[in-house]
């Protein structure tokens, strides 16, 4: 079964758009761990517009399963990082600016940064995971993989989700199933992550071997709708 890893970021826009704890983000953290996820997200940035260095602390602390933080590799987010030892770090090749992930690492120019911030990732114990568009990556980019040391990669899941439900649909994901395929090979396994949702979620997880999906803004608008609890047993019903 796909684990299910819930991203809590916009949980803190939330909050921080009236300067108060409400909603409180460690609060609901830990209701939705009750609520059956496997693990949780989130994505420090230096501008702190969303979750703050103190909320990775709290949740850190707080919860007691798969903890994942997204970033990228700065000094400061690698310090952050070795302080609280998450289950996984997931770099992101993401400038200060941007508004949401959105590219994935071009490996072969960055091979000998990655190799070396992988290294140290997991001299601390921390499964490492490396953000990948399918779209875009070349077959060297996926041999050098293996020379980074990742663990896993996760798949940039935009282009499926937008052609979900059109004619595209099958030549997109023919996409995904023929990079899984050549990661797979080299020992990665596979992450996914974007505009990923409850009408184009079980197919994607059916057609290709994915360890954990990370969903943050679906499943939190979907929650508006349903609540949080049953949020939560749909997502999981999808990746049963």
């Amino acid at each position: 079964m796909t684990k299910l890893s819930v991203n809590v970021n916009k949980l803190a826009t939330l909050r921080n758009s009236r300067e108060k704890n409400n909603p409180d983000v460690l609060k609901t953290t830990l209701d939705i761990v009750s609520y059956g996820a496997q693990g949780i997200t989130v994505h420090p940035r230096p501008d702190g517009r969303h979750i703050r260095e103190e909320d990775v602390y709290n949740i850190a602390k707080s919860i007691h399963i798969e903890f994942n933080i997204e970033g990228y590799p700065s000094k400061d987010f690698l310090d952050l990082i070795k302080k609280v030892k998450p289950t996984q770090c997931t770099l992101v090749p993401d400038p200060p600016h941007v508004l949401t992930s959105n590219a994935g690492w071009m490996i072969e120019k960055n091979v000998s940064f990655l190799q070396e911030t992988i290294a140290v990732l997991h001299q601390y114990g921390i499964r490492t995971s490396l953000f990948i568009d399918p779209h875009r990556i070349t077959e060297k980019d996926i041999a050098l993989l293996k020379v980074t040391g990742t663990d896993r990669v996760e798949l940039y899941t935009e282009a499926y989700a937008d052609n979900f439900n059109t004619s595209n649909a099958d030549k997109t994901l023919d996409v995904y199933k023929k990079v899984a395929t050549e990661v797979n090979k080299l020992g990665i396994d596979l992450n996914a992550g974007h505009d990923l949702n409850l009408a184009n979620l079980r197919h994607f997880v059916k057609e290709i071997p994915i360890k954990e999906v990370s969903i943050g803004h679906a499943l939190i608008c979907d929650a508006l709708q349903f609540g949080m609890k049953e949020t939560i047993s749909r997502y999981l019903a999808c990746l049963a």
